[in-house]
């Protein structure tokens, strides 16, 4: 398990002391994850330091903003992680749709930045990541090799990003302005739903003993740092709105599938309230709803295969929601003619209208497969949907043009609003659901076999032993000891005495 960053003892003390040596040179500090889960416990020294941070800087301080609890600015600290509840004029339905708003991390605008450092970190910490002669190598779809380049940067690590050719042209923007150089930039072949195109090519590039992959879909950091922090977000935000609501319970949590990291939230969540786990995936490439594939363009959420870290076995429900709809709403919720449909017409509060613009491409996915989720279950006023928009519409302008020639003949009017809101929103019917019997579960965590056993090399009893939620909740402990090995690794360099 060790290549799958698993690991809580010291593999190459050389290499640990370098590292250790590099950081107190370079002034780095690395949070806890107990931190980042509850940052209110970050020494009073460095959130006064902070203040005088750009969000946006290759500041190595911006790791203790790795969380959720940043506000709109995303330089001060929220006491509530930012959220918005969608009324019923919205979406259509009585039960309120909880919504985290993951465009409040630093540096990316987006949560991948969390599941980044949670891959990285431990690599330090063990003495299996040299800085000084490594390189970084992030693979994905879009947010989280702009988290990974973000975070290596930040580390002083040598940070490689590989995606698909076909991304909006905002994240190859973004990356040009924080890769070290040109060729850090790796583009594979087709959009979103090619990643078996870049695993082909990390295996390439692995080849190379300097080159380190931090392959999200089946790294465990991923996992545990949204179950950890992000799961403790969301039953803070749920526990905040009992305050006015008493009788509120978290019915169902809903994610796109992607790499799997923000489900394991769901696994949270299911211990506390007993919520249901609902997986999303694009409906042109219903992977796991029908062993199927396609193309798609809901940026953000990887398919064809079943990540190592999902836990389909906790798993409840499994959902589908096409692009057309995503590709739509987006237009819908960005162009001002939409936006005034949706106050005028629909009576949706400016407030709640000026939250859309933290929705992006996969965070409108949720936001349907949550309502699809509240209709089938038929949920009520106090049984609320919680789902995370992973990030906002920063990173898609350039799309809104080409979806609306697309979609809307060029033109987008009022018209065009009713047409996208009625198909989006009114249209979410709970087609394409499937409830997940044992042998639905089964069928899904056998389909990863292909992938994992046969193409990327993991043992079958690695593979197996994830049928087992023992499994699961031992890994928890992994938490724990990373954060002992981060707080040995900052007393050495003598940082955090100063």
């Amino acid at each position: 398990m060790k290549r799958l960053g698993l690991d809580t003892s010291i593999v190459d003390r050389a290499v640990y002391e370098g590292a250790v040596t590099r950081f107190r040179d370079d002034g780095i500090l690395l949070p806890t994850f107990a931190q980042l889960t509850r940052p209110s416990t970050i020494p009073a020294g460095i959130r006064a330091r902070l203040d005088r941070v750009d969000p946006d800087a290759p500041d190595a301080l911006n790791l203790f903003r790795v969380h959720w609890y940043n506000d709109a600015t995303r330089r001060g600290g929220a006491e509530v992680p930012d959220h918005v509840v969608l009324p019923s004029s919205l979406t259509g339905v009585r039960a309120p749709i909880v919504v985290a708003l993951g465009d409040r991390f630093p540096m990316i605008a987006a949560h991948k930045v969390l599941a980044a450092y949670a891959c990285l970190a431990p690599r330090v910490i063990t003495g299996q990541f040299d800085p000084a002669s490594h390189r970084a190598l992030w693979p994905s779809t879009g947010n989280y090799c702009r988290g990974g380049v973000a975070i290596s940067r930040i580390m002083d690590c040598h940070g490689v990003a590989i995606l698909p050719e076909g991304m909006s042209a905002e994240r190859f923007d973004w990356l040009r302005a924080w890769v070290l150089e040109p060729g850090d930039i790796i583009r594979t072949p087709g959009t979103e739903s090619n990643v078996k195109e870049i695993y082909d090519k990390c295996a390439e590039l692995e080849r190379d003993p300097a080159n380190v992959v931090f392959n999200q879909f089946c790294e465990f950091g991923n996992y545990l740092a949204h179950f950890a922090c992000t799961g403790a977000a969301l039953e803070h935000i749920v526990e905040h709105l009992r305050l006015t609501r008493p009788g509120l319970t978290a019915r169902a949590y809903v994610s796109a599938t992607g790499s799997a990291g923000t489900l394991a939230a769901g696994d949270y969540l299911k211990d506390l309230f007993g919520t249901r786990i609902v997986a999303v995936e694009a409906l042109e490439c219903p992977t796991l709803l029908s062993n199927g594939f396609g193309e798609h363009n809901i940026q953000g959420i990887g398919d064809k295969h079943v990540p190592l870290i999902h836990n389909v076995m906790n798993t409840d429900v499994v959902t589908a929601v096409s692009d057309q709809v995503t590709d739509g709403l987006g237009v819908l919720f960005s162009d001002e003619a939409g936006r005034r449909y949706l106050r005028d017409r629909r009576g949706v509060p400016e407030d709640v209208v000026d939250a859309l613009r933290s929705f992006g491409l996969s965070s409108i996915c949720n936001v349907v497969a949550a309502i699809k989720t509240a209709r089938y279950y038929d949920l009520g006023p106090d049984e609320a949907v919680v789902t995370v928009a992973t990030d906002g519409a920063a990173m898609y302008a350039s799309e809104w043009p080409k979806l609306t020639a697309k979609h809307f003949g060029g033109r987008f009017d009022e018209v065009s609003a009713a047409e996208a809101f009625g198909r989006g929103v009114l249209g979410a019917t709970p087609d394409h659901f499937l409830e997940m019997t044992t042998r639905d579960r089964e069928r899904v965590f056998n389909l990863g076999y292909y992938t994992w056993v046969e193409q990327q090399g993991v043992s079958l009893a690695e593979f197996t032993v994830r049928r087992d939620q023992a499994f699961w909740r031992e890994l928890r402990g992994y938490l724990e000891a990373w954060d002992s090995l981060i707080t040995d690794f900052n007393g050495r360099t003598g940082l955090m005495a100063a």
